[in-house]
């Protein structure tokens, strides 16, 4: 039996933050009907320009072991068909904007009505209330309100976008968490529950020490300063070096990189403070030190004196990495024009109820008509509503 086996989740969700946990509450089990725009579908199937089209890598990356129904919501009619999914559904997910799922018909309240163990969970950007309540929620924009684009190693460096969805998985695992919590609960009290996750509160939350540093202390905390730490340049790379969680860090630096003993024992140099005082001096001489050799020759001598330290690896070379393999982390679906393609499998190991890959991503309403017969609804009942283009 798998960890969510008979849990029916009715999915709204689009682009990463909800698909990404929805994605793996159907790896481990769970039913998830994904309900998807006549003709366009979830926005991420034309995220890309791509040969796939509305099957793309971008799509397929975090909607497999979900089925697809198309369908018009804006009538009457396609709203029962909805209705009636949910009526007998565990969970209901989306992440529109504030207010959006009670405009069309889907809100809170009157899914309660019809179904009291529903879990009604919503991802959204800022949540219901507020100044921010009706922004639309980008992962850029909350990078920049949130604080965390604010805060880089030196402020020298120019301001930035995180290159990947960082506000996007962060909230979507907290998502998933809501929705978990939620079912546990239901176990013991037999009724549902609604759950709210905002991408602000995600993003502020992943920077819990250095906001209670801020706020008790007024003082910043930023690791990526870190005088003993940093990114060098190599004759062929970059090393990462994390000078920290040792009693002499600097000691065994200067022995990796054989600077002189006498640059550790300075009276300046002894404590953390001396440190950051003379961080500019210090990263200099790291700086020219690592550009002397290969990245695989500071990498050694680094992890002699037991330094935490890593080479940059670029995309390719983690996912080819032998550690990725020895975790499983690529897995591999079929694909209705591609044959097989590989994506990254579920982070969460459990021993007994593994997840497994048990549905490729679905083509845009691949799933309708045996949803709808799953459901009651007999063959001409599905026909009438394919020509009145309610589903597809």
């Amino acid at each position: 039996m798998k960890a969510l086996e008979g849990i029916t989740v009715v999915d709204f969700t689009q682009v990463f933050m909800g698909p990404s946990a929805t994605q793996l509450l159907g790896d481990y089990g769970a039913d998830v009907i994904k309900i998807e725009r006549p003709k366009v579908g979830d926005l991420s199937r034309s995220s890309i320009v791509d040969p796939s089209g509305l099957d793309n890598p971008i799509f397929y990356s975090i909607n497999r072991n979900k089925r697809s129904i198309s369908i018009d919501t804006r009538g009457e009619e396609g709203k029962q068909v909805v209705l009636d999914l949910i009526r007998d559904a565990d969970v209901v997910v989306s992440n529109f904007r504030a207010g959006v799922m009670d405009r069309i018909g889907f809100g809170y309240e009157a899914m309660k009505a019809i179904n009291p163990r529903l879990i009604w969970a919503s991802g959204t950007g800022f949540g219901e209330s507020g100044p921010y309540a009706h922004k639309g929620g980008q992962d850029v924009l909350l990078q920049a309100l949130s604080g965390v684009m604010w805060r880089r190693q030196s402020e020298d460096i120019p301001l930035s976008i995180y290159p990947t969805t960082l506000c996007d998985y962060t909230t979507g695992m907290h998502l998933l968490q809501g929705i978990l919590l939620a079912l546990l609960a239901r176990e013991r009290t037999g009724e549902g529950q609604r759950v709210d996750v905002r991408m602000f509160d995600s993003m502020l939350h992943m920077q819990m020490q250095e906001a209670a540093t801020h706020l008790n202390r007024g003082t910043e905390i930023n690791w990526a300063a870190m005088p003993l730490s940093g990114v060098f340049a190599t004759t062929d790379g970059a090393v990462c070096m994390v000078g920290a969680f040792k009693q002499e860090p600097l000691r065994d630096i200067c022995a990796a990189l054989d600077l002189p003993d006498t640059l550790w024992q300075r009276a300046d140099l002894q404590d953390p403070p001396g440190h950051m005082a003379a961080k500019a001096e210090l990263q200099g001489l790291f700086r020219d030190r690592f550009a002397t050799n290969t990245t695989a020759h500071w990498v050694h001598r680094l992890e002699e004196q037991d330094l935490l330290c890593a080479p940059v690896l670029t995309m390719a070379d983690a996912l080819a990495d032998e550690q990725t393999a020895v975790n499983n982390m690529i897995v591999k679906m079929e694909h209705p024009g591609e044959g097989v393609v590989h994506v990254l499998n579920s982070p969460i190991s459990l021993s007994a109820t593994p997840a497994t890959v048990d549905r490729r991503a679905p083509q845009l309403g691949e799933n309708t008509a045996e949803l709808l017969a799953e459901h009651g609804y007999d063959e001409v009942r599905i026909a009438r509503l394919r020509e009145n283009g309610i589903v597809s």
